[in-house]
């Protein structure tokens, strides 16, 4: 297992602080459940506690990437898609201003924080403004990466992080790159598209599969926005079924960008596992993966009664 990725996100940039003298955290008073506190400790005086006022935070970010700043941003995503997302919108994306978003506890698996406190909107509201870019990584390792290709490029980033650690997908060597897509598996019956650590659980998914005789292949998206159509294009004229799958509604993330990119250029059966339009809950992880139907097994089962010609072809496992 990895270290968690707010972890990873914190010591990246105490790590980058060091040669990044404009770089800052503003933290939403929530810093020991997002791991600012560290980068607190390590670099006071760059860091702003901006307390439980997150649109003002976002003002003062947009104000600070003026200056010549790089200001982080870091809070729950709920808070920083919901009940900052006017600011964000209108002071960070519409300027295009140098400001990084770090959304931590974002999708499924925070259901011990409460529903009110759960975020499976973000990814679609965040995809559909213009000008901001959109990472959901993988592991820990891409998340390193993606801080460091964000903190180095010009423009707003949205940056989703889990709050718990997950298996690895990748070592030393990764380097993030906008827009690309990743082939983890190679399969000739069904593609498994995936975003975040969702990717891993498919990763397991399709072992099972291949125990009952299918062969399905996992394509991981770690940009949502960009991201190279033509490769997901691609990948998916090899198999004769296509199915996303994703810790998010079913509207607007991963499954939506992939039907997008299908309808658009090259329609073909596709089906999509996820949150079906419905409120988050308060429960443990795993009970939360299996009603969703996005455990390994979950997916394994609904994978192949897709594939047998069984099922609906749309929305969450039953």
């Amino acid at each position: 297992m990895t270290t968690a990725m707010r972890d990873a996100w914190a010591q990246t940039l105490i790590d980058l602080a060091g040669d990044n003298p404009d770089l800052l955290v503003l933290d939403g008073d929530l810093g020991t459940s997002t791991r600012a506190d560290r980068f607190a400790a390590a670099w006071p005086d760059r860091f702003l506690q901006m307390g439980i006022a997150e649109q003002n935070m976002v003002g003062v970010a947009a104000g600070l990437a003026t200056l010549g700043y790089i200001p982080w941003l870091s809070s729950f995503a709920v808070f920083l898609t919901h009940r900052a997302v006017d600011p964000v919108r209108m002071l960070v994306a519409q300027t295009h201003a140098n400001v990084k978003i770090g959304a931590a506890y974002t999708g499924l698996l925070t259901g011990f924080t409460g529903k009110t406190h759960q975020d499976v909107e973000d990814l679609a509201i965040m995809r559909a403004m213009p000008g901001m870019t959109v990472i959901a990584p993988g592991d820990a390792t891409e998340c390193a990466a993606a801080v460091r290709w964000a903190t180095a490029t010009q423009g707003p980033v949205y940056l989703r992080l889990a709050r718990d650690a997950g298996p690895d997908l990748f070592d030393g060597s990764y380097v993030f790159e906008p827009g690309r897509v990743i082939p983890l598996r190679a399969g000739s019956d069904v593609l498994l598209v995936s975003t975040g650590p969702q990717t891993a659980r498919c990763l397991e998914a399709a072992e099972m599969l291949a125990t009952s005789g299918f062969s399905a292949g996992v394509l991981h998206v770690p940009c949502l926005k960009p991201v190279d159509a033509a490769a997901i294009l691609a990948a998916a004229r090899g198999v004769r079924l296509v199915v996303t799958v994703e810790e998010h509604t079913i509207l607007g993330g991963v499954g939506g960008l992939v039907a997008e990119i299908l309808t658009e250029h090259e329609p073909r059966q596709l089906v999509r596992i996820g949150i079906a339009d419905t409120w988050g809950e308060s429960a443990s992880n795993a009970f939360l993966l299996d009603r969703h139907g996005l455990s390994a097994t979950r997916v394994a089962e609904r994978v192949a009664r897709e594939l047998a010609g069984v099922g609906s072809s749309a929305g969450a496992a039953s």
